[in-house]
């Protein structure tokens, strides 16, 4: 049985198909297949000159069960030579790539890992702001407060609480519980957040606001988008508050 293929699992990044990596797009041209997640941007698709499989997730919706996605990468590569598993984002960031990559060396097959921009420096640099800043920020942490059925309860919440800045992956559709979650463990209600909606691309939304506005801010769509909670977002918060004033009660305030 043939087992020199190799499966590289590709971070396809945030959205933007400029954005891919080198590496990526190398890998993406010579492949035999390519097994690609959702939402993954045509542009990028297109570099792919060997079949496409899609294997994607979409919340509420029927998807690729993991262990069948397992199986079709361990079945390509004893068949193909190069195999690329594509996830959104970076692939060690919330996308499973431990189990894919403990059952294909289980099976004796080789795999690379390809990182990929994730989400929240996406979000961050279209915002212009760092997720770290001197004095202010010195701590990130990234965090998604989905468990999947029967996984021991997350410990998100803390994360949240002992970091200067956080990256909520997610969870736009629980917003009303990551509010009360965070305020009902002592985060302050008016802590300043910003949800990036379709981060690097043109499409692009941006909302601002606080903990406690967090519900009426994050909108749950089609569309990925991050959550960004800290004292470094305030000063954009602020500046978002008085852009919607009108012109006379924003020359008093």
């Amino acid at each position: 049985m043939n087992r020199s293929g190799t499966v590289h699992l590709v971070g396809a990044g945030p959205g933007a198909p400029d954005l891919l990596t080198v590496r990526a797009a190398r890998l993406l041209g010579e492949a035999d297949i390519v097994f690609h997640d959702a939402l993954i941007h045509p542009d990028v698709i297109a570099l792919c000159s060997g079949m496409k499989i899609p294997v994607g997730k979409r919340s509420g919706r029927h998807s690729t069960a993991q262990r069948f996605i397992n199986k079709q990468l361990a079945d390509a590569a004893r068949r193909y030579r190069t195999v690329v598993r594509l996830k959104g984002g970076d692939p060690m960031l919330f996308g499973r790539a431990h189990e894919e990559i403990s059952s294909l060396r289980a099976q004796g097959i080789r795999v690379e890992v390809v990182p990929g921009v994730t989400a929240a420096l996406a979000a961050s640099a279209d915002l212009g702001i760092s997720l770290t800043r001197r004095g202010l920020a010195r701590s990130v942490t990234f965090v998604t407060p989905r468990v999947g059925k029967g996984e021991r309860e997350s410990s998100w919440v803390a994360a949240v609480l002992a970091a200067d800045t956080a990256a909520i992956y997610m969870g736009a559709g629980e917003a009303a519980a990551i509010c009360a979650a965070l305020i009902a463990a002592g985060k302050p209600p008016g802590t300043p957040v910003a949800v990036v909606e379709s981060a690097s691309l043109p499409a692009r939304a941006v909302r601002y606001g606080t903990l406690a506005t967090l519900q009426a801010i994050a909108e749950p769509g089609e569309a990925p988008s991050v959550i960004l909670v800290g004292e470094s977002y305030a000063e954009a918060a602020a500046e978002a508050v008085l852009a919607l004033l009108p012109r006379s009660a924003s020359h008093r305030a």
